[in-house]
């Protein structure tokens, strides 16, 4: 599977978008728009090795409710994620049996080099 699950809203997201130029075998789920599910952030977990990589502690969200002062279990990270879309660390890259989370530079290269 190649897939990417990103924001449009986000600048960053759009960037690397334009510098990765997926191929059109790569499907693009936007994330806002089109939700994640149950079993794509379980499939994201099983690659990923934890629900924590995939979770985005920049978001504005985890500032808000103030949850880094508290002790957030595997399950507490999946919920938050499929409970709002802006707690998935972005992009996910989806290649294969390889996943590539976040921002980085070093991400972005390592994503590209397996595309």
């Amino acid at each position: 599977m190649k897939k990417i699950y990103h924001l449009s809203t986000c600048d960053t997201c759009k960037r690397i978008l334009n510098e990765l130029n997926p191929s059109s075998e790569f499907i693009l789920q936007e994330i806002k728009a089109d939700a994640i599910t149950t079993t794509q952030i379980e499939e994201m977990q099983h690659l990923a090795g934890s629900y924590e990589a995939l979770f985005s502690k920049r978001a504005r969200l985890y500032k808000e409710r103030d949850l880094k002062n508290q002790n957030l279990s595997e399950e507490d990270y999946k919920n938050l994620i499929l409970e709002h879309y802006t707690f998935l660390k972005r992009p996910v890259i989806i290649v294969d049996d390889q996943i590539f989370i976040g921002n980085s530079k070093k991400v972005v290269e390592a994503a590209q080099s397996a595309m």
